[in-house]
């Protein structure tokens, strides 16, 4: 009997494995999407490498370069926020002074605003919608003002050093001015906008290097002040929006805040010890009602916390120490672990899909 040759071998096992290959990525996404979440992963600063991940919540599956395959290039460099207006998302992409507009339901490319004032760039990082309008702060000290129907910037409102989080209330859009590339002479205010005449009436003094921002169901609005991440701890100024004062400063350590129905879920991770935490909190009573709501024994680097209110599901995003592609973790309303899913390089913002 004839031996079979090394190479023959080698032959069949390249054709074997080849008609077991998986799919390609682009095959776990249908042309329309549905039942999932986009996720925004950040990338590396000047890498060029952000990313959007779809989770198929039918099959877990996940496809981790979905803007590359349905647009044809690369997202840019640090994609640092991501929302659904209507029937459009809007990617903001921050040092590539870009924002990417495409289409919600099959994400094909609709259109890139060059985010660029006479030749230099804007740095934008915020992105918030009221009426026919969008609203996104630059690092260069401006709001701009974007038509959504046009999808061209109509106005730039000066505001205070690198702006970066927003809320609405009353009729108003109040901007947290960071002065973070300044630091550690950091900006310490919260610009307030009339949002019928798009001109700014005041500046609110309130805690160090203020970055999120969220309104309740009140209307009060709540800033997370970063401090300067040693000897100023983090804070939360509790600001009064019909006469535009701080009522209060709540010595709660944090970097996210968003809402879980009446509550809020305020997560903090710690840069020095590498510890996180999650709250939870009320806003009508102003107390912490859980301060250790879910366990975070498993997180290496939280940098994301929201939560969908169809699934009643919370999600924390874990940056795995900022050099690994992250995970979302899925837990359920009272904080028991459901699902994790591995999807792109720091992942920061996420779109859920009925």
């Amino acid at each position: 009997m004839r031996l079979i040759s090394l190479f023959s071998i080698t032959a069949i096992m390249l054709i074997l494995s080849s008609c077991k290959k998986d799919k390609p990525e682009q095959d776990l996404v249908s042309a329309t999407l549905s039942n999932g979440m986009l996720v925004l992963c950040e990338g590396l600063f000047q890498q060029n490498n952000s990313s959007v991940s779809w989770v198929n919540f039918t099959n877990s599956a996940v496809a981790n370069s979905l803007f590359e395959n349905r647009v044809g290039r690369q997202l840019g460099d640090t994609g640092n926020d991501m929302k659904r207006y209507g029937n459009k998302i809007y990617i903001v992409v921050n040092a590539s002074s870009t924002i990417e507009v495409l289409d919600a339901i099959t994400f094909k490319t609709i259109q890139q605003i060059d985010m660029v004032n006479g030749g230099v760039a804007k740095q934008p990082r915020s992105i918030v919608f009221n009426g026919s309008f969008a609203y996104v702060t630059c690092y260069d000290g401006f709001v701009d003002v974007i038509d959504t129907s046009a999808l061209t910037v109509t106005q730039r409102i000066p505001v205070g050093a690198n702006p970066e989080g927003m809320a609405i209330a009353n009729n108003k859009l109040y901007v947290a001015n960071s002065g973070g590339l300044n630091f550690p002479n950091v900006d310490s205010t919260l610009s307030v906008i009339d949002l019928s005449s798009n001109i700014e009436l005041s500046k609110i003094v309130i805690g160090q290097n203020p970055s999120s921002v969220i309104a309740d169901a009140q209307g009060e609005i709540y800033v997370i002040n970063r401090g300067d991440y040693g000897a100023i701890p983090s804070s939360i100024s509790r600001i009064d929006s019909q006469n535009d004062v701080v009522l209060s400063t709540l010595a709660i350590n944090a970097t996210h805040i968003v809402p879980m129905n009446s509550n809020f879920l305020i997560a903090n991770y710690d840069y020095n010890s590498s510890v996180s935490n999650v709250l939870l909190f009320d806003p009508l009573s102003e107390t912490v009602i859980n301060s250790n709501f879910i366990a975070t024994t498993g997180i290496s680097t939280l940098y994301g916390i929201q939560y969908d209110s169809f699934r009643n599901q919370i999600y924390l995003m874990d940056a795995m120490s900022f050099t690994n592609t992250g995970y979302v973790k899925s837990y359920t309303s009272t904080g028991s672990l459901v699902e994790n899913y591995h999807v792109g390089l720091n992942p920061n913002k996420i779109i859920f899909y009925d």
